[in-house]
């Protein structure tokens, strides 16, 4: 009977309850005394729960009914007869479904092989004490909540949507062409692609609009979104327009599983890209869409954005903080001048500000403040709706503190890294030393590696400076030596000093341009290229000297004033090198 006791222990039955059940059934079967135990009422014990939070004297919704309890126990060897022909004749007639319910309103224990883990305090779920407010989800992030609606609400693309420009004359008519929409980050492609769908009635009868992102989505989800564009045509004539975000992720063979179907418009194509269509995307797709591109946002535009987060009740910066809000034109300009162009960083910038500016005028409405930073970290208040009779105050240092510094459109393997480092050249090729000392700053702000400037800068002064001071080489050389040594931040100087020589610096590309022609004459050669002239070769055998190797060579150190040709034949008196003869002689 030890076994047996030892098992009603475990499960959390108190001593004296369990031998009493052992002892009224026999004493060999723990399975009867559990059901004695569930049958039977004891007036000097309570039923018990090994629940964590014990909950005494728990009652049984019908004192003759009896569950299933075979699958609480772990026999080595189970009974030919199932547990319940042990039972009373009415249990056996419950439903399966009844008893197990029984059960688990029991909270019984279950018995295990393993070891049972412990529970720790750090992650057991504690009620919100907002459930019963509706248990909202968290809000979205400003820069979310403000997107443009229609058509219209677009700030800063009048380019595009002007009246008779192309996409508002398309969505007049209701022939929306496939469309890649091209520029920098928060300059409203995804918004205008969202807002294409919401600009007009018509339209959002005749058309379906399905969103994909390249950067969670694969070419599975593309067929998919087909497959179920192509039904929705046959069925209720409605065509499908395909967002694709960030669509320059997509590799070639993904890409070439757009072509078919934007080929015999099963979808309308429109895909959002902040990288040079030339260089991501394949040309059979280009070929297939219209590229539009977007233009950063001039502060004023940004300023709009801004004003219009403030002002709007439902959906702007009060809906994040609780309360009524104030920012001031100096705060509003500061930000829109800073953002460089990116309203999202702008908006996610003036939702911190807010929520700083909150926790400083009233702390207690917002201990549950979540926003988004600028990296696109997502937390939001999820507090209640009440307002402040004073509201928050959202001065520029709150603006200043929230943007950090100023934001840099930058991306050091993309185009704007090449749109700079090509403003640096041609400001030193035009002898502009401040704006080339400005774009240096800009590249090296926005995170450039300084050794990639150094070697532009070698490269400099052979192209553009070359023999009009030789010396620049040896400049530019000792940069990049000089970069590598002490690195960066120190190394800004250094290539400073670098950038203002070869901008002042005396040009000439007489070197580039023979280089360019002798390249040319040896690729547009007709046939093999020629030999190596006998009197220019090398002659080190006795055999190759019989044979005319170095015959007829005169060596120019001994009689410089010697007439001789060192050019092929067909090449005779060509010139490659534009540079006066007196000069080529005093370097």
């Amino acid at each position: 009977m030890g076994e047996e006791m030892e098992q009603l222990v475990n499960m959390g039955f108190p001593d004296e309850l369990a031998a009493q059940a052992l002892a009224a059934t026999g004493g060999k079967s723990t399975l009867k005394a559990t059901e004695w135990i569930l049958t039977h009422k004891s007036s000097s014990c309570s039923s018990p729960s090994p629940s964590p939070s014990p909950k005494p004297n728990l009652p049984i919704s019908n004192p003759n009914v009896q569950p299933k309890l075979d699958r609480f126990f772990l026999f080595q060897s189970r009974p030919p007869t199932p547990p319940t022909a042990a039972l009373p004749q009415s249990v056996q007639k419950r439903d399966p479904a009844a008893i197990d319910s029984d059960v688990a309103d029991l909270n019984l224990p279950q018995l295990s092989s393993k070891r049972p883990k412990l529970l720790s305090s750090s992650i057991v779920s504690v009620p919100d004490s907002s459930a019963g407010k509706g248990n909202q989800p968290p809000d979205e992030p400003l820069s979310e909540r403000m997107r443009p609606r229609n058509v219209d609400d677009v700030v800063g693309q009048d380019h595009l949507l002007a009246k008779n420009s192309i996409l508002r004359s398309a969505l007049e008519c209701n022939r929306l062409p496939s469309i890649i929409l091209w520029g920098p980050p928060g300059t409203g492609k995804t918004s205008i692609a969202k807002a294409i769908v919401g600009s007009t009635s018509s339209f959002s009868q005749s058309f379906r609009f399905v969103s994909l992102s390249a950067v969670t989505s694969g070419v599975k989800d593309v067929r998919d979104a087909v497959e179920e564009a192509r039904k929705t045509r046959i069925k209720n004539n409605k065509r499908t327009v395909l967002f694709l975000d960030e669509v320059h992720r997509f590799n070639k063979s993904q890409q070439d599983s757009f072509l078919p179907v934007i080929e015999d418009g099963s979808i309308i194509f429109l895909g959002a890209t902040t990288e040079n269509p030339s260089f991501h995307l394949i040309t059979p797709l280009l070929s297939r869409c219209r590229v539009l591109t977007l233009n950063v946002l001039k502060p004023h535009h940004v300023s709009v954005i801004l004003k219009r987060a403030i002002d709007d009740s439902e959906k702007g910066l009060a809906r994040t903080i609780s309360m009524g809000v104030q920012v001031g034109d100096e705060a509003i300009d500061f930000l829109a001048a800073n953002c460089d162009g990116d309203a999202r960083t702008a908006l996610n910038a003036l939702e911190i500000s807010a929520i700083t500016a909150a926790a400083r005028s009233n702390p207690a409405q917002i201990d549950d403040c979540n926003v988004e930073d600028a990296n696109g970290n997502a937390v939001r208040n999820r507090g209640d709706t009440a307002s402040s009779s004073s509201g928050a105050v959202v001065t520029l240092d709150d603006v200043k503190e929230a943007l950090q510094c100023k934001h840099l459109a930058y991306d050091k393997a993309g185009e704007e890294h090449y749109n700079l480092i090509s403003a640096l050249h041609k400001s030193m090729r035009g002898s502009d030393a401040d704006a080339s000392i400005y774009w240096l700053a800009r590249m090296l702000e926005g995170g450039e590696q300084p050794l990639y400037i150094a070697r532009r800068l070698v490269r400099f002064a052979s192209e553009d400076v070359g023999l009009a001071d030789p010396l620049a080489l040896n400049q530019a050389v000792s940069c990049y030596q000089a970069c590598h040594f002490i690195g960066m931040p120190e190394c800004n100087v250094i290539l400073a000093q670098c950038v203002a020589y070869l901008a002042l610096a005396p040009k000439s590309i007489a070197v580039y341009q023979a280089m360019g022609a002798a390249q040319k004459a040896v690729r547009e050669s007709v046939g093999q290229n020629e030999g190596v002239p006998l009197h220019l070769r090398n002659a080190p055998t006795k055999l190759m000297k019989e044979i005319g190797y170095g015959k007829g060579y005169i060596y120019t150190p001994d009689n410089p004033s010697a007439a001789q040709s060192f050019l092929p034949p067909s090449l005779q008196g060509h010139k490659f090198l534009n540079w006066p003869e007196s000069q080529g002689t005093q370097k």
